[in-house]
């Protein structure tokens, strides 16, 4: 198998185009070439020839001994028991309420209608298995919200018009109606419901048509258009009624999910990825939570995962490297038992709030990438989306795809652009110490500016909202064609029984897809010799001829002409099995681009991918694949972009050799390389090996140097080189060279992967080329291993979910080292490899250690939807608290813009002190988010809870709050409320707080925040010790340096909880109430839980002040 000695020219030599009229080589030359693959050729057996033989034969027993231990695990035979079908919830009674003072605002009833009409044109309800809504119990809802809140809410089916929108506008961007409590508990029984049939096996997958939204509602607050967390409650329910321990939330709306965010920052049990539109914190809701820094707190730092888009007009393109180079490797590492999807559609092109550029192609390629998890336990909850014919489109792409529906073609594939690539670059540094699987090789990649080539940036033009695409699925008259013929078991070895390249292969393989019921689900085709024309299409007329005149020739003129080629066995049979070997692959071609199937498999022998273009190679005389490629392009009258995927462990040197000029068609391929000493050897499969002309940059070449590669490697490959340039190249068909020789088991390979990841594999290349993908048998000398591979490869074709794999450890060094090798290489030629960690001089600041830049001007935030103006929040993202919990009578003396109405509650995911009361917002300063600029949290030392006061109270005093006539009637206010109801007017009701010296802004802080005037605890605070105050003092338990706060009872200085929440602690244990923060000195009452300004609150401030920055506060002077 391996060469011994042999330097990459000997390779060549050995292995250069014959000349059909030269003489045999003689013995004494082939004793001479070393290794060959496979066995020796020699007529007559001797003493050494026997002892050989027989070790082979135990070493083959002993790894199929070996591979069947390792296979006891995999139950392919699930026929009876896999569940299939995708289920739907669409319920009329979700559209009985809308906002009562604003037809026009965005969250209507018309949406449902609109998805509902397309679903119904497109034939897709009669396909989805339908299930009736139900309304979620109490006792679930407090799965996730207090018992308080859900009864708040309650209430408000009795109120009038008045007391609901007095309510709503204690909230930001809701709306209230007497039957919003109703649909919200409608629509989160729907997604329970759903739950119980994916994980009870009624269904496979599902989704869930509903309305209001979810992913914004908290513990006890309404948010965003929301009032209970459906996904959140979806994922708890999981757990505790069918013991699900790992859950997979991924929120795709274009606003961050915070609420879910909060829901589950300190829980491992529960992976939340967002990707959304943030705009360094200009966009709603303005958390610094939203963005990659914020990775979870306690036990679940590194289970929040976000994506923050800095800029609009984001494509398909980036949300799928977001998914390629994140998301998915974390999902494997942490195996979901299920999935749940916060299915907003509000990126898509056309909407009027996300300003995306996503297209429904791209979102049913962002669900089939999904499709392969939690053995395809996956669930998908309506969110946002405002235009309504994007809206409807994406939710019935998203459904062809569940029910199992190829994904068309991307429109504009092409790669992510640089702010995409920045943002990734920044989450994938802010995971890797959590993740394994996101650790790159040592080696650091050179910088984007010195990359030759380097794309040239656009100018940006103004946003418009473009047609949108219609898309088509195509009707096929069977999903799978499978080509096969037992004629091609007349190539054997006459010389040797035991050579690897033996009949059973094919034969095996066919009995079990048989014993499994997978080849009656295939369309059977019938195989069929390759004509001379497609045979000339890739080999020359004088190859062909020597070949074809093997067939007449005798036993010893057959030895003798299989010794001028390397590791080549020649039969009377071989030429006519090597013919229909190629001929069935080009009629596999064929019926997949007549669209009479939509993929197949080729099970066939002899292999190909080692044949040249006049030379037999490898155990190959006609390169199958290559053939079938020509084939696809000539009859299909152009250039057809192929990708020619080869995970045969051996190097497909015939194929690269074939296309390498050709940039129609993209050729990557996986290999056992060892420095150049494994088959073929020579440099041939090295990384450097990229094409030639106007192939350059279309030969791709990850070369593993050493044995034992399996899961881990192929899945990082696949996840950081072959699916990103994939993608980009936007194939319109796709041919696999399958040679399973790399599984575990395999004489020859000395590799790993296991059937499962086989699976996986295939899966993860059916989003590509419409669907349009060809299987053709290489490779593999285990009976057992190829077997089981070849049908797990089947169940995916067939549109089976891929199984759940086993435990993955880390991917080899080597391996890492191998991939990072080729991405250096290929980054000038393919742009969506460009995403890379930051370098070390940019890295962000560790997730336990936030270094506080020195704060800027901030303004007031718009409500959801709207973007804050460039002008006002320059180069900075904006914490934002939107947590309305409470109202409460004003105190006697004090008008409603004097004091405050409600109680503010901690954001429950920063918890970061950025709350809102009635109409205003406190924006926590901090530094841009982009390159590697170091991030600081929000500074907030609490982890507490929400506090209420009763309904019934809060119902006796809305007499209290009726709206003034002004504020009704003012027209910002009801400019908002088309963008979201409750929306408030920030400019008239925003109190600045402004400490330092307003003309020096480096040095300025300045705080946008509606604070507590008063609170009763402010009597806690004691005077400032004689030694004065130090902010630069470490924390007294644990020494950190960083946002740390003092109690001003008893001065005792502690961490916040971005650290070790050691202040939090120490409230907890002394009732002490107020802190300050030394990072921007505000105060905080943790009974209140809000913000407090007090003039006893002065002269401590003023002493911090002078310490912090040399001078007391100006205004106290």
């Amino acid at each position: 198998m391996t060469s011994t000695g042999q330097d990459s020219t000997t390779t060549r030599q050995r292995r250069s185009r014959h000349n059909p009229h030269s003489p045999p080589h003689d013995s004494s030359v082939t004793s001479k070439r070393g290794v060959k693959k496979g066995a020796g050729l020699r007529s007559s057996p001797n003493l050494a020839d026997v002892k050989k033989k027989g070790r082979m034969k135990k070493l083959s027993q002993a790894a199929e001994q070996d591979l069947i231990v390792g296979l006891q695990g995999l139950d392919l035979n699930l026929e009876a028991r896999t569940p299939s079908g995708t289920g739907l919830v669409l319920d009329e009674q979700l559209n009985e309420f809308h906002c009562l003072w604003d037809d026009s605002f965005p969250e209507g009833p018309e949406r449902l209608h609109a998805i509902k009409e397309q679903l119904m044109q497109e034939g897709l309800l009669d396909r989805c298995v339908s299930f009736q809504a139900r309304f979620a119990e109490k006792e679930e809802l407090m799965l996730v919200h207090s018992l308080e809140y859900i009864d708040l809410m309650e209430t408000t089916q009795y109120m009038n018009e008045g007391e609901l929108r007095v309510l709503a506008d204690t909230y930001d961007s809701v709306y209230l109606h007497p039957n919003s409590y109703t649909c919200a508990c409608l629509a989160s029984g729907s997604v329970l419901r759903l739950v119980d049939a994916v994980l009870g096996a009624e269904i496979r997958n599902g989704m869930a048509i509903i309305r209001p939204p979810g992913h914004h509602a908290q513990h006890s607050l309404m948010d965003g258009y929301c009032m209970f967390n459906h996904v959140a409650l979806a994922a708890r329910y999981a757990q505790q009624k069918h013991d699900v321990q790992r859950v997979l939330i991924v929120d795709w709306d274009v606003h961050h999910g915070q609420g879910t965010q909060f829901t589950f920052d300190q829980d491992p049990s529960v992976l939340y990825f967002s990707i959304h539109r943030y705009e360094q914190g200009r966009f709603w809701p303005h958390l610094k939570a939203s963005n990659w820094s914020t990775t979870g707190f306690g036990q679940g730092q590194g289970y929040t995962i976000n994506v923050p888009w800095n800029q609009v007009g984001m494509r398909d393109a980036d949300y799928i490297a977001a998914f390629l180079h994140l998301l998915l490797p974390v999902a494997l590492e942490f195996q979901p038992q299920l999935v749940l999807v916060a299915a907003g559609f509000d990126a898509l092109q056309g909407d009027p709030k996300g300003e995306m550029a996503a297209t429904p192609a791209g979102f049913a390629q962002l669900t089939h990438l999904l499709m392969g998890l939690a053995g395809g336990k996956l669930i998908l909850s309506l969110e946002g989306g405002y235009n309504l014919r994007s809206l409807a489109e994406g939710v019935s792409a998203s459904l062809h795809t569940l029910l199992g529906d190829p994904c068309p073609l991307l429109e504009f594939p092409g790669a992510p652009c640089p702010s995409a690539q920045a943002s990734l670059s920044c989450a994938l540094e802010a995971l890797e110490p959590f993740w394994e699987v996101l650790v790159r090789s040592a080696e650091t990649l050179e910088d984007e500016d010195t990359v030759e080539g380097d794309h040239v940036e656009e100018e940006e033009e103004p946003w418009q909202p473009p047609e949108l695409p219609m898309l088509a699925w195509p009707v096929l008259q069977a999903r799978t064609g499978l080509v096969y013929d037992q004629q091609m078991m007349d190539h054997y070895n006459l010389w040797d029984s035991h050579h690897p390249e033996m009949p059973q292969r094919i034969l095996r393989i066919m009995r079990r897809l048989e014993e499994l019921g997978l080849a009656g689900r295939c369309l059977a085709l019938p195989a069929r010799p390759a004509t001379d024309a497609e045979l000339l299409a890739c080999h020359s007329a004088e190859y062909v001829s020597r070949i074809r005149a093997t067939e007449k020739m005798r036993t010893r003129e057959l030895h003798r002409e299989g010794a001028n080629y390397d590791s080549i066995y020649i039969c009377p049979g071989t030429f006519a099995c090597a013919q229909l070997a190629a001929g069935a692959a080009c009629r596999l071609v064929e019926a997949v681009l007549a669209g009479e199937v939509l993929n197949g498999i080729a099970v066939v022998r002899p292999p190909g991918h080692h044949a040249e273009r006049d030379s037999a190679c490898g155990f190959c005389f006609f390169n199958s694949v290559a053939v079938a490629a020509r084939h696809a392009q000539a009859i299909s009258g152009h250039a057809l972009r192929i990708l020619i995927v080869d995970w045969d462990v051996h190097h497909g040197n015939g194929t690269q050799h074939l296309f390498e000029e050709d940039p129609s068609v993209l050729y990557i391929s996986l290999h056992r390389y060892d420095h150049g000493t494994f088959f073929p050897m020579g440099d041939e499969g090295a990384s450097s090996q990229i094409g030639q002309a106007a192939g350059t940059g279309f030969t791709v070449n990850v070369a593993w140097n050493g044995p034992r590669v399996g899961d881990p490697e192929y899945l990082a490959a696949w996840h950081r080189l072959v699916l990103p340039i994939a993608y980009e190249f936007n194939p319109e068909l796709v041919l696999v060279s399958a040679g399973f020789d790399a599984a575990r088991g395999d004489p020859l390979g000395g590799c790993q992967v296991s059937p499962e990841c086989y699976a996986h594999l295939t899966h993860l290349l059916m989003g590509l080329a419409n669907g349009r993908i060809i299987l053709i048998l290489e490779g593999g000398y285990n009976l057992i291993s190829i077997s089981e591979s070849m049908a797990a490869c089947t169940r995916s074709l067939l549109g089976d979910s891929p199984p759940l794999l086993t435990l993955l450890r880390p991917p080899l060094s080597r391996a890492l080292a191998s991939i990072a090798e080729t991405t250096q290489i290929h980054r000038r030629y393919w742009r969506s490899l460009r995403v890379t960690k930051v370098e070390d001089k940019e890295r962000p600041s560790s997730s336990k250690s936030f270094a506080k830049k020195p704060s800027q001007p901030a303004k007031p935030k718009p409500s959801k939807g709207m973007t804050a103006p460039k002008g006002d929040i320059p180069e900075a993202h904006t914490g934002k608290a939107t947590s309305v919990s409470s109202v409460k009578v004003s105190p006697p003396g004090q008008t409603k813009s004097e004091a405050a109405l409600v109680e503010l509650t901690q954001d429950q995911s920063s918890k970061a002190a950025t709350e809102e009361a009635v109409g205003g917002a406190k924006l926590i300063q901090s530094p841009p988010a982009s390159g590697g600029d170091n991030q600081t949290p929000p500074a907030s030392p609490r982890q507490g809870s929400t506090t209420l006061i009763s309904p019934s109270k809060l119902v006796g005093n809305l007499g209290a709050l009726e709206l003034r006539n002004e504020v009704q009637e003012s027209p910002k206010e009801e400019g908002l409320l088309g963008e979201a109801a409750g929306g408030q007017n920030m400019d008239n009701l925003m109190l600045m707080q402004v400490f330092g010296n307003q003309a020096d802004t480096d040095q300025a802080m300045f705080y946008a925040v509606s604070p507590l005037l008063w609170c009763p605890h402010v009597v806690a605070v004691r005077p400032v010790p004689e030694a004065g105050l130090d902010v630069t003092q470490p924390c007294q338990d644990c020494g950190a340096l960083q946002e740390n706060w003092v109690c001003l009872s008893c001065y005792q200085v502690c961490c916040g909880r971005y650290i070790n929440a050691h202040m939090l602690q120490h409230h907890e244990s002394s009732g002490h109430p107020m802190v300050l923060s030394y990072a921007d000195l505000s105060t905080w009452c943790y009974p209140c839980q809000a913000y407090v300004h007090h003039e006893a609150l002065l002269a401590v401030k003023n002493i911090a002040h002078q310490n912090k920055f040399g001078e007391g506060v100006p205004h106290s002077r």
